[in-house]
């Protein structure tokens, strides 16, 4: 039997926001001691809205707050389970090849490309109260990472692929019923 709070049990779940909204391709701001007490809240919210969604990372900026804080659940590449959150989180150290591998966002539901991405990965910041957090991830987990933290930059792993790649993945969000406007940014290929 699980003892203890479960991440998630008190947030309510609320809409990721999709691929072409604003607040997903810009940079997010770092979180101050004004933003106080409800930043609890806004990790649970986190939380409930990842678990309701099916995923295994959610960055605050895919709800629409454009805050440095994001939350995982999440399997190394030995299936043991990696659970917290990171506010002002800041990737130190990557290492190891560059590994291709399958991935999607919850931001581009249905959709998922081969993406470059180090097969380690180190994150420090620290908790909603404030203690320093330090997460190393390996495989799968260090991609989780890395994923992650690129969204509070203003990035999705789409920035990441190779011309042809990103060419059908966004061809795709075109296509997708869910789809937003594009911004400028991500011109979109033409049919044919």
């Amino acid at each position: 039997m699980r003892r203890g709070r479960i991440p998630g049990s008190d947030g309510a779940v609320r809409p990721v926001r999709t691929y072409g909204d604003p607040v997903l391709h810009a940079p997010s701001r770092p979180v101050t001691e004004a933003d106080g007490p409800p930043l609890g809240e806004l990790v649970d919210d986190l939380f409930a809205s990842m678990y309701a969604a099916r995923g295994v990372g959610l960055a605050a900026c895919q709800v629409g707050v454009p805050l440095r804080v994001f939350v995982f659940d999440c399997p190394d590449d030995e299936d043991r389970r990696h659970r917290g959150h990171v506010v002002n989180p800041r990737l130190v150290h990557t290492e190891g090849p560059t590994v291709r591998g399958p991935e999607g966002c919850l931001s581009l539901p249905g959709l998922e490309a081969p993406t470059p991405r180090f097969d380690v990965a180190v994150v420090e910041g620290e908790d909603v109260a404030g203690d320093p957090v330090r997460i190393e991830g390996t495989g799968f987990f260090a991609r989780c990472l890395q994923h992650e933290h690129d969204h509070l930059s203003g990035g999705l792993y789409t920035d990441r692929l190779g011309r042809l790649a990103r060419w059908r993945t966004l061809r795709a969000v075109r296509r997708a019923e869910w789809s937003a406007p594009l911004p400028e940014s991500a011109p979109l290929p033409e049919d044919g």
